[in-house]
């Protein structure tokens, strides 16, 4: 197999706490850089244009990130596929699973994003959106969608390259492109009278970027990277794979988000200072979702490898140590949450009431301590995925559909706002009480075979 000019990370040798660790920490920093697209959109709305505003970006939010969670899953999928070639050190496979992310990837970008466009207004009625913030609303998120291109572009080449073993050109760049959308934030809102349609233009373009200059580096380092013709021949087999595993991923990844669409029409419902409180908490609640998103991206790429290397022993030993290293992060992110609160709705809002400083320190006080719970659910899944058993994680997420759902319409009506809040770590439970013995029932399966 040809090797790449650059450093590979081969997962399947070495100490799996360390490896893990290395190849953790750039997917950390690139998650949370990303997430810097949407919090810099959020708080140069909320000081340049306002509470309204702000409360417009966050009522559709939720859309947005539906998605974005189908399109990570769908392309993490595809990274699946391609690390299982990888670490089972099969060149020709690796390029017909490159060529087939390439293919899929086209096609699914089109009738996605036909699909979100014509939707769009009828989308803002399903959300209950108010009157007074839903033109701004409309402009945020049709130009979002829009730009789905540039989001499954960069998810694409990203998944490639992480299932190769390199973690860290993505980040590079999303380290760039965070700075470039900050500046571009403030040049399309402030001096181009842009309003909300300039920051998701800015985060459309940046994000393009990104992922432009991550392909560049990675045909550059990776020659499995560069098709051929015949790289396309003989590609059913292939192609139902990836499907077989992307989608299940995708919809997993979706399902998960439809209760969230359940509790943002809740909150919707309550009024926009409710909204604008609720949109400041769920910022910066998304830093331990994305953390936690990178350890399972971590587990996914190592469990893969080790997968396609038929080394499970390996893949008990680096759940494990990502269990380990996942539960210390979550702890102090819980702290410095819990401690920090009164500070994220100013970040947000110049003057912002009492009201809405509630409605924010109330969600983030009862989520945060369970936040271990959501770490164990993300390396479980992940770990489970990434052995070939697709049906479990959905069944898990709908598991957490179903949960979140009743917490939020039952509860909510009962207890109002405290029964939205309680609805997510009541989701994760419900989740984890299916896929811990699952993970250990295909551990003990494989190891006796």
């Amino acid at each position: 197999m040809s090797r790449p000019k650059s450093k590979e990370m081969d997962l399947t040798v070495g100490n799996p706490f360390w490896s893990l660790l290395k190849f953790a920490i750039p997917v950390i920093l690139g998650n949370l850089f990303q997430l810097f697209y949407t919090l810099a959109d959020s708080v140069i709305v909320g000081k340049t244009l306002g509470a309204d505003s702000l409360a417009a970006v966050g009522a559709t939010s939720i859309i947005i990130y539906f998605v974005f969670c189908f399109i990570n899953g769908f392309t993490g999928g595809f990274g699946i596929c391609l690390g299982q070639r990888c670490g089972a050190k099969d060149e020709k496979g690796m390029r017909k699973s490159v060529a087939v992310s390439t293919l899929l990837s086209i096609i699914f970008t089109i009738v996605l994003t036909l699909i979100c466009c014509l939707l769009a207004h009828q989308i803002l009625r399903w959300m209950q959106i108010p009157e007074d913030i839903s033109g701004e609303a409309y402009d945020y998120m049709f130009v979002v969608l829009l730009g789905t291109g540039a989001t499954v572009f960069y998810n694409m080449i990203s998944n490639m390259l992480r299932a190769l073993g390199d973690s860290k050109t993505p980040l590079y760049f999303l380290v760039f492109s965070s700075v470039l959308n900050i500046f571009l934030d403030i040049l399309f809102i402030v001096p181009f009278h842009m309003g909300v349609a300039g920051a998701a233009w800015a985060t459309i373009l940046s994000q393009f970027l990104s992922a432009l200059f991550s392909l560049l580096v990675g045909l550059k380092n990776f020659p499995v990277l560069h098709l051929r013709r015949e790289d396309f021949h003989d590609i059913s087999g292939t192609i139902s794979l990836h499907l077989k595993t992307g989608f299940p991923m995708g919809f997993q990844m979706s399902v998960m988000c439809i209760g969230q669409l359940a509790m943002q029409g809740a909150v919707n419902a309550l009024g926009t200072e409710a909204i604008a409180g609720y949109t400041a908490a769920t910022k910066v609640d998304q830093f331990s979702v994305l953390m936690n998103a990178a350890f399972g991206i971590a587990i996914s790429n190592y469990v893969a490898q080790n997968y396609g290397a038929g080394l499970w022993d390996r893949i008990r030993k680096g759940t494990a140590a990502c269990l380990l290293q996942t539960s210390i992060a979550n702890a102090l992110m819980c702290v410095m949450i819990i401690f920090g609160r009164h500070l994220v709705v100013p970040m947000f809002v110049t003057q912002p009431t009492a009201e809405i400083i509630w409605y924010s320190d109330y969600y983030l006080m009862t989520v945060a301590p369970f936040y271990l719970l959501l770490g164990v659910l993300q390396i479980y899944r992940s770990a489970i995925q990434s052995m070939g058993n697709s049906w479990t994680p959905f069944t898990a997420c709908i598991i957490e559909l179903i949960f979140r759902i009743t917490s939020t319409t039952v509860f909510a009506g009962i207890i109002g706002y405290v029964g939205i809040c309680f609805a997510t770590p009541f989701a994760w439970i419900g989740a984890i009480a299916l896929l811990v013995p699952v993970y250990w029932h295909e551990i003990l399966k494989r190891r006796k075979k």
